[in-house]
């Protein structure tokens, strides 16, 4: 059968170019390895007997332009967090620097007890004032044609801010926003979310990493999903279905061979199966894309060797919060924001230094985020008027190197030493107060780098597909492309891989779509 278009993955990246597509009138076939739509983008019950639906791999947004949600008319709510962040001192886990981001005094105050003077705080909005302006102008640019790279440093109007970021090891530039080691360790790790890096790459990889968590929507904020992520996917999964797309579920892709406009799969309602596109959009990663076009005999697109991810992810249900070392911290507010676990400047930089070395460090530098502060829909009726709380760690520098000789007992090592880690800032260990499943088992599902390339077809692991790309054109030929053409003229890239992917943003899929349009 032919259609206009044949999307690969129904991840949320291929689910938003397929509502853009079929609203347009096109014929639109989405095939699924999975027997269920969302990629890494899905609530699911992790949890033997329990009701909670966790999200299970990816869990906020930030990049998600509001203007996809318009355009879709998609059913779906965001919260913005009001703690922006916890962050026990390293040196003295019995204290600790809360970012209230609608209390400024108390922010203030709280800056003051930790380095004894005002200054940081200065120096601390000052900076990030800045980066919320560069911000403003940067992120509308994500939804049209690529720019160059002069204007986009023009629409910044910051030379000095932008030539930091862009020509420079971002630990250049956070070492002049302030000398404190705790400070300059939380600016830090938005650098290296799922980036296995040195703050003085000179790849600049981390560069790149941190623009990406403090544009999105213009501001930076990383909201709460209600109903979890799979609240956004079934909502376009909807859209996609109402404007006419048909979606195929546990039909896994074996070849796409460009030349035809051909995509093979097995599996599926149909069992083994083909059809044919005047367009194949593929929501995968390029590697997959390289692999399903080797099989039909096809050149692969040009793709970067590094796809290596570098997380481990800790899905937890507990009974109630912790208590933590920090009496003055309450954990409802320290918890609410983003948790900065072991993640000093100078820590962040040993445990990269460990993982090169091929060990996993003793004490991980981990982040914590808690939905249920937030948002308890996604607890069953008797969880959520108890005090249940689920809780998603986001372990860094751990790359999928450390697992592939033995997946099994290096995510065991890696786990125990990420809890011990948590357990340093704790009060009370939190074995204390994990859940029980059905079987008795603690509530806690881990994921290394290599469990996420088995599951949901994430290269290495990586959260991004490869290493992410600037978002403007970085060559003469970019300008005015959408940043998803291949080698193909008949294949686009839809996915986290494409420039101006990774995240949870429908950017790729939206600007896919857009390239067929215009």
């Amino acid at each position: 059968m032919h259609y206009d278009d044949v999307i690969i993955g129904a991840g949320h990246n291929g689910l938003t170019a397929a509502a853009y597509l079929a609203r347009a009138g096109r014929s639109v076939l989405v095939l699924e390895r999975s027997d269920h739509v969302g990629g890494a983008a899905v609530s699911a019950r992790a949890f033997s007997g329990v009701d909670a639906r966790l999200s299970r791999y990816s869990y906020l947004v930030s990049l998600l332009p509001r203007q996809i949600l318009t355009d879709l008319d998609l059913d779906l709510r965001l919260i913005r967090r009001r703690y922006s962040s916890y962050t026990p001192v390293p040196s003295d886990p019995d204290r600790g620097l809360l970012v209230d981001n609608v209390d400024e005094a108390g922010t203030r105050s709280a800056f003051r007890a930790l380095t004894g003077s005002d200054a940081a705080h200065t120096g601390w909005t000052d900076f990030y004032g800045r980066m919320t302006r560069l911000a403003e102008r940067v992120f509308p640019t994500v939804l049209t044609p690529l720019r160059s790279h002069a204007d986009v440093r023009a629409l910044v109007d910051d030379d000095e801010l932008f030539d930091a970021l862009t020509s420079r090891p971002l630990g250049e530039l956070i070492e002049s926003v302030t000398t404190d080691d705790t400070l300059r360790g939380i600016i830090a790790t938005d650098a290296l979310i799922g980036t296995f890096a040195s703050l003085g790459e000179r790849d600049l990889r981390q560069n790149i990493c941190f623009l990406y968590h403090l544009i999105g929507g213009g501001t930076g904020d990383w909201d709460v999903p209600i109903g979890g992520m799979g609240a956004l996917t079934d909502s376009l999964a909807a859209a996609a279905v109402s404007a006419g797309a048909t979606i195929l579920t546990g039909a896994e892709v074996t070849s796409v061979d460009p030349s035809t406009g051909e995509v093979a799969w097995a599996g599926g309602t149909a069992g083994r199966g083909h059809a044919t596109g005047s367009t194949i959009v593929a929501g995968c990663a390029p590697a997959v894309l390289n692999r399903l076009l080797a099989a039909a005999g096809a050149q692969p697109i040009a793709t970067e060797a590094d796809v290596e991810g570098a997380q481990l992810k800790v899905n937890m249900l507990l009974t109630r919060l912790p208590r933590l070392r920090d009496a003055t911290a309450e954990p409802a507010a320290a918890f609410a924001g983003t948790f900065h676990i072991n993640e000093g400047y100078a820590q962040l930089e040993r445990a990269y230094a460990a993982a090169a070395d091929g060990r996993i460090p003793d004490l991980p530098p981990c982040e914590i985020y808690c939905h249920t502060l937030s948002d308890r829909s996604i607890l069953g009726p008797e969880l959520a008027v108890s005090d249940a709380q689920t809780l998603t760690l986001f372990g860094l520098h751990l790359p999928a190197r450390l697992f592939r000789a033995d997946n099994e007992t290096a995510t065991r090592v890696a786990l125990e030493a990420t809890l011990r880690s948590l357990d340093s800032v704790l009060a009370e260990p939190i074995s204390d107060v994990v859940a029980r499943d059905a079987a008795g088992e603690p509530c806690i599902e881990v994921k290394s780098p290599v469990d996420l390339e088995q599951s949901v077809g994430l290269p290495g692991g990586n959260i991004f597909h490869r290493s992410l790309q600037w978002p403007w054109a970085e060559q003469d030929a970019e300008v005015g492309t959408w940043g998803v053409e291949t080698a193909y003229g008949n294949v686009l890239l839809a996915g986290a891989g494409a420039r101006r992917g990774g995240g949870v943003s429908g950017i790729p899929g939206h600007n896919a779509a857009r390239a067929l349009l215009s």
